[in-house]
C-alpha cells in the first residue's frame, strides 16, 4: 500500500474505521455483483483492488472489526439461474492481494515462520504472470472434458460447458500417458487486447453492447446462452491450478503445471520458481516492464508456495490460501472536473458525500463517480466543486481522490458545507458521540428513522436483493412506485401486493408502463419466492454485520428457522444466559456479531415483522455439509501444547473434515482434543461430559498420520 494510505489509515479511531469498514462492505458487495454476475464493471479490477486494499489494510490494524460479511473473508458472488449450476468439488476461492515489496517479503517470513522452516531450510516459491479475465474450473473423467463451470461464489458456480467446447484453446480430450481417472483444472479465460479491440469495433458497427475492457468481454463471451456467439469470440485460456484431483501428477506447482502441458493444456511460460523474494520481485519487475508486450492483460503477479505438502499445512485463512499470494502493480492517474458533491442516504441513515466527475478514462474503464468517506474527509481535502482533482487507482476508495491542484482552482470557489438536513426526508442530520470513546462519529446520520424513505426504501432493496429474497423484476424504481402508493412499507407488504393490487380502483394492469403481462410476471415472481432457504431469510433481515457468510454460519447453527427464532428471542432477554453464550461461541461469531444479532431480537418491531413475514413465506434449512469424515458436523476444541501439529494447522484440518472448531467448550462441543498442558477447557469438558482424546486417538479417528 501507498504510504500515504497507511499514513490515513494510522490516524483512523477505532469508531471511524467501524464506519468506513460499514461504507467499503457495502461498495465492495455490490462492485461483485456487477463484475461476477452481470460482467458489467463500473470500474476496473484495479479500482476494485483499491477498494480491498483500503478495507485489508483498515482490518489489518483494527483486527477486532473483521466481521464474517466482510469481503475479506469470502469471495465472488453467486451463480446466476439462467444457466445451470455447479457444485465445486474444492471451493474456488482468491488469493490475498500486496501491493509492496514489504508485503511480499512479509509473506515469504510468515510461510516460514508457519512451517518452522530452520534458517538455513529452501523454500521454493513459483511466480507466474496474474492473467485479467474470467476464472473457470474444467472437469476431465478418463481425460475427457464433461464439465466446466465459472467461479460464482467460490462454492457454486454456473455450468457453462456447451460455451467453452467453443474455445480452441480448450481441449475436449487430454492427451499423453498417466491421466488421472478424474480432475478439476482451473485457469482464465481471457481475450487478447487486439482482438478486444476488433470485437468493440464489430459491436459499435451493429449497436450492440461495448465492452470496458478484455476481461468484461471475455466473460461476456463466455456467458452467452447461444454458444455460437461464444464460438464466434476469440477467446483463449491459461492453466494455471487444479481442484479435485486422482491422482495429482506431482509433487510441486511446477511439476503439475508441466503435466498440464504434457496433457495439451495452455500453460504460461512465464512462470518461474525462486527460492527468496529477491528473486521474486526481480520478476515482478520483469514482468511489470514487459506487461505491454505480452499480448494478453495481466495485473499483476501471483506467487505460490511450490511444495503441495507445504501447501497442505499451511491451509487457509477464511477466502484465502496462506501459501499464495497476488502481487498487484502499480497505479496509475488521472485528472477531471469535481463537477458536483451528492449526499447519498444509506439504509442506516449514513448520509456519505459522492463526488460527481466529469468522466474520465483510468486504465480503460470511464469513471465518473467517487465516494469521498465523510464531511472530515472534504474539509481535510479541502476539495471544492469546480476544482480540477486528482485520482487514483489504488489506496483509498474507488477511486482514490488525492487532492486537488491548486493552480486549477477556480476564483471564487467556497469550501463545501456539509448539510444538516436529510435530502431525502428532511430531518434532522446529526453526528453522534461514540460512547467508548467521547469523540463524534465520522459519519452524519439522519435522524428519520422509519420515516425517512431513503432508508426505508434501501432496506426493502436489501431484503429482494439477490443474496436475500432474489426477486426478479423488483427494482429501486417499484419498490419506491409502490411505496409512494403506500402499498409498500415493509417486507411482509410484498406478499400483499397481489391482494391489494385486486382491491385498487386503479389496477397494476392498467397504469402507465405495465400491462397484464408485467404485473402477472411481477407477482409470479413474489410468489415464487415464499419458500426460501433460511440463511438467505436470515441475510435478508438487514442485521447489523449479518452479511452472506454470517446468515450461513447462523443457518447451519440452528437448522431451522423456528429454532433460530426461538433461540434469538432467548438470547436477546439477557447477555448473561446460556442461549447468548451459545450464539457466541460459534465460530464466526462471537461478541460482536452476537450483541447485534440480540438487539435486533430484543426490538418488539423487529419480531413483529419477522413473525408477520413467516405468514407469508417457508422457511427451509440449509442444505448439510456433504462429508462423511467421521468428524463432519462435530464441534471440536483444540487445547494444550500441540506435538504434531500447531494450532492453525488443526483448525484448517478439522474444517476441511466438515467440522466446526470452537474457541471455548460448553455443553453443546463434541470432542476435546488435549495435548500437553491443557488446562480450564479440560475441566470445562469433564463438567459437561464431553469427549476428551489425545492427538493420536484424533488422527487415527480421521485416518490420518
Amino acid at each position: 500500500m501507498p504510504s500515504g494510505n497507511a499514513t490515513n489509515i494510522q490516524k483512523l479511531s477505532k469508531s471511524q474505521a467501524k464506519a468506513e469498514l460499514r461504507k467499503l462492505i457495502k461498495q465492495i458487495a455490490e462492485h461483485d455483483e456487477r463484475y461476477y454476475q452481470r460482467d458489467a464493471p463500473i470500474v476496473s479490477d484495479s479500482d476494485y483492488d483499491v477498494l480491498r486494499g483500503r478495507l485489508e489494510a483498515i482490518e489489518k490494524r483494527f483486527p477486532d472489526l473483521v466481521t464474517p460479511d466482510s469481503p475479506s473473508q469470502k469471495v465472488g458472488a453467486p451463480a446466476l439461474e439462467k444457466f445451470g449450476k455447479v457444485r465445486h468439488r474444492f471451493p474456488m476461492l482468491s488469493l490475498n492481494n500486496a501491493f509492496s515489496n514489504e508485503e511480499v517479503e512479509d509473506f515469504v517470513g510468515r510461510v516460514r515462520r508457519f512451517l518452522k522452516l530452520p534458517a538455513d531450510a529452501t523454500l521454493e516459491i513459483t511466480a507466474e504472470p496474474k492473467i485479467d479475465g474470467l476464472s473457470i474450473s474444467l472437469r476431465y473423467e478418463n481425460g475427457e472434458l464433461v464439465e466446466a463451470a465459472t467461479r460464482g461464489d467460490g462454492y457454486e458456480g454456473e455450468n457453462v460447458i456447451a460455451n467453452v467446447k467453443t474455445i480452441g484453446d480448450v481441449p475436449k480430450r487430454l492427451t499423453g500417458r498417466n491421466l488421472p481417472k478424474a480432475i478439476d483444472i482451473r485457469g482464465e479465460i481471457y481475450m487478447r487486447p487486439e482482438d478486444f479491440l476488433k470485437l468493440n469495433a464489430a459491436q459499435e458497427r451493429t449497436g450492440s453492447k461495448i465492452f470496458a475492457n478484455p476481461r468484461s468481454a471475455a466473460a461476456g463471451s463466455v456467458r452467452q446462452l447461444d454458444a455460437s456467439i461464444t464460438a464466434a469470440r476469440p477467446l483463449r485460456f491459461f492453466a494455471y491450478t487444479w481442484g479435485e484431483a486422482n491422482p495429482l501428477p506431482g509433487k510441486t506447482q511446477w511439476e503439475v503445471c508441466q503435466a498440464f502441458k504434457r496433457w495439451g493444456l495452455p500453460v504460461n511460460e512465464l512462470m518461474i520458481v525462486g527460492t527468496s523474494p529477491e528473486q521474486l520481485l526481480k520478476h515482478y519487475r520483469k514482468l511489470e516492464q514487459e506487461r505491454a508486450k505480452l499480448g494478453y492483460d495481466i495485473d499483476g503477479v501471483v506467487y505460490k508456495v511450490n511444495r503441495i505438502d507445504y501447501q497442505e499445512r499451511l491451509g487457509f485463512i477464511s477466502r484465502a490460501p496462506r501459501w499464495g499470494l497476488a502481487h498487484k502493480f502499480t497505479a496509475e492517474k488521472a485528472m477531471t472536473i469535481l463537477e458536483g458533491i451528492e449526499i447519498q442516504v444509506g439504509r442506516t441513515g449514513a448520509m456519505t458525500p459522492v463526488a460527481r466527475l466529469k468522466p474520465v478514462t483510468v486504465g480503460g474503464v470511464v469513471v465518473a463517480n467517487a465516494t469521498l468517506h465523510n464531511e472530515d474527509e472534504v474539509a481535510r481535502k479541502d476539495i471544492r466543486i469546480g476544482d480540477t482533482v486528482i485520482l487514483q487507482r489504488a489506496g483509498d476508495v474507488i477511486p482514490q481522490i488525492l487532492g486537488f491542484v491548486p493552480e486549477k482552482r477556480p476564483a471564487g470557489t467556497k469550501p463545501y458545507k456539509f448539510p444538516e438536513r436529510c435530502p431525502a426526508c428532511g430531518s434532522h442530520a446529526v453526528r453522534e458521540i461514540n460512547p467508548n470513546t467521547n469523540k463524534l462519529d465520522a459519519v452524519r446520520r439522519c435522524t428519520g428513522g422509519l420515516i425517512c424513505p431513503a432508508q426505508r426504501v434501501e432496506r426493502l432493496r436489501h431484503f429482494v436483493s439477490r443474496l436475500a429474497f432474489d426477486i426478479e423484476g423488483m427494482g429501486e424504481k417499484i419498490i419506491q412506485e409502490f411505496f409512494d402508493e403506500g402499498w409498500l412499507e415493509s417486507p411482509p407488504d410484498i406478499f400483499t401486493l397481489e391482494s391489494q393490487d385486486r382491491k385498487a380502483a386503479h389496477r397494476l394492469a392498467e397504469r402507465e408502463g405495465w400491462g397484464e403481462v408485467s404485473a402477472r410476471n411481477l407477482f409470479a415472481a413474489i410468489n415464487a419466492r415464499r419458500t426460501v432457504p433460511l440463511d438467505r431469510f436470515i441475510f435478508a433481515l438487514g442485521i447489523r454485520h449479518v452479511g452472506e457468510t454470517t446468515a450461513r454460519t447462523l443457518a447451519r447453527a440452528y437448522g431451522t428457522v423456528e429454532t433460530f427464532v426461538q433461540h434469538m428471542n432467548a438470547a436477546a432477554r439477557s447477555r448473561d444466559n446460556d442461549e447468548f453464550r451459545r450464539l457466541t461461541d460459534i465460530d464466526g461469531i462471537g461478541e460482536v456479531v452476537g450483541n447485534s444479532v440480540a438487539e435486533f431480537f430484543a426490538e418488539k418491531h423487529n419480531t413483529k415483522v419477522v413473525k408477520e413475514l413467516l405468514d407469508h413465506v417457508r422457511v427451509t434449512p440449509l442444505e448439510r455439509i456433504n462429508s462423511t469424515s467421521p468428524v463432519a458436523g462435530k464441534t471440536v476444541v483444540f487445547t494444550g501444547a500441540l506435538e504434531r501439529m500447531t494450532r492453525e494447522e488443526a483448525k484448517s484440518m478439522a474444517e476441511r473434515l466438515g467440522a466446526k472448531v470452537s474457541g471455548s467448550v460448553s455443553k453443546n462441543t463434541d470432542i476435546v482434543v488435549a495435548g500437553p498442558g491443557a488446562g480450564s477447557k479440560l475441566k470445562e469438558a469433564q463438567k459437561h461430559g464431553v469427549e476428551v482424546i489425545d492427538e493420536d486417538e484424533w488422527f487415527r479417528r480421521i485416518q490420518q498420520s
